[in-house]
């Protein structure tokens, strides 16, 4: 497979700025070097900024936005529900949902202690499972699902798939939990906004959850993790393309976590063309989040190594979904490029999402509307 020149800029780019950590302090740790796991492109706030469209108020999702037409502008507000049950979350296996009483995907300080234990074990669970042997350098069934993101990379980035891909990859993340790791619970989701500027201070970076989120050390090297659920793991895809063990790693750079702010997401959702929307969020608060974390999730190819990268993108799953509730026709539309050709091959609602083998292929039709059966979930605000 041949990479555009584009492709080769997005996997190769290299890292900027950190906080640093002194080694002295740090003398125990393991580390690692960055420079092997490169950087996702970005886009500045300001150019977002600049650029922004006239919005008449902030979206949101909730009952409100269960309907065919979804047009109002609403402000954001939390709900307290009750978690979705495993029959509810199942409601579109058959193809059907009701808009009224979807699956519920709760933001991770909704979701209670017992929860969030839960959903690390599914996913300690899948690490401890065996490959199924289909997927090249995976030895876990969680890495399968790493080497689908790992080999997939030149055709899912900086093109208008990107957003649906992505959308639909988590969702079979979910499927796989729940059916070879019984997990019956409500999905979570992460609102990165609320933590912007101090990933580290998140409950979601302790010991009971997914570890430590150590800062980039003064040499400019990341920290394995060695404590937590996903401590001491060896991950065996990546970096990049290869397939050289290696630790999982961290090096936070909170200035790059203080552009994943609310502001940030609102410049990039006014854009009324899916594709100018998707570029932003993309280059935006999505790369901004990647390289923010840093190490592995700075890696464009292999970042699904950490598991922060589903709640990652669950984030920026929940941006589109509030996108796509500023207009209904958002579920049934979208425009941009299919390849890296010039002129490019329009993209079309029967463009085909693949998972090499991992689940079905469906359409980016059967993924735009997160109530339209394929899928059947909206988030808590």
């Amino acid at each position: 497979m041949r990479y555009s020149l584009a492709s080769q800029a997005l996997v190769g780019a290299v890292a900027v700025s950190a906080l640093t950590v002194p080694r002295s302090i740090s003398k125990r740790l393991t580390f690692i070097d960055l420079a092997q796991f490169g950087s996702f492109p970005t886009i500045s706030p300001e150019q977002a900024h600049k650029d922004a469209e006239p919005m008449s108020g902030l979206l949101g999702d909730g009952p409100q936005f269960t309907g065919a037409d979804n047009n109002k502008s609403n402000s954001k507000t939390p709900e307290v529900e009750q978690l979705a049950t495993t029959e509810d979350t199942a409601a579109a296996a058959d193809g059907t949902c009701d808009r009224n009483n979807p699956a519920v995907r709760f933001e991770w300080r909704n979701y209670s202690a017992d929860d969030k234990t839960t959903f690390v074990n599914a996913i300690k669970c899948l690490m401890n499972k065996p490959s199924s042997g289909n997927f090249q350098g995976s030895q876990s069934r969680y890495e399968d699902i790493v080497s689908v993101h790992q080999q997939l990379t030149p055709n899912i980035h900086q093109r208008a798939v990107f957003l649906p891909w992505h959308r639909y990859y988590v969702s079979i993340f979910e499927s796989i939990m729940r059916e070879e790791c019984g997990f019956d619970r409500a999905f979570p989701w992460w609102d990165e906004t609320l933590d912007s500027g101090n990933f580290a201070a998140s409950d979601l970076f302790t010991d009971a959850h997914f570890g430590p989120i150590p800062a980039k050390t003064s040499d400019g090297q990341g920290t394995c993790i060695t404590s937590g659920t996903f401590g001491g793991t060896t991950l065996h895809i990546g970096p990049g393309g290869g397939f050289t063990d290696h630790c999982l790693a961290r090096a936070v750079d909170e200035s790059l976590t203080g552009t994943v702010s609310a502001q940030f997401v609102q410049d990039c959702n006014s854009r009324t063309s899916y594709d100018d929307m998707r570029s932003c969020q993309e280059l935006g608060p999505h790369a901004y989040g990647h390289n923010g974390v840093g190490a592995v999730m700075a890696d464009v190819q292999s970042s699904p190594g950490d598991p922060i990268f589903f709640m990652h993108h669950l984030f920026v799953d929940h941006s589109f979904r509030i996108w796509q509730n500023g207009d209904a026709s958002r579920t049934t539309t979208i425009d941009g490029c299919a390849d890296a050709s010039d002129p490019c091959t329009p993209i079309t609602l029967d463009y085909t999402l693949t998972s090499n083998g991992l689940r079905p292929d469906t359409t980016i039709g059967n993924v735009m509307d997160t109530l339209g059966g394929y899928l059947c979930y909206r988030y808590d605000y």
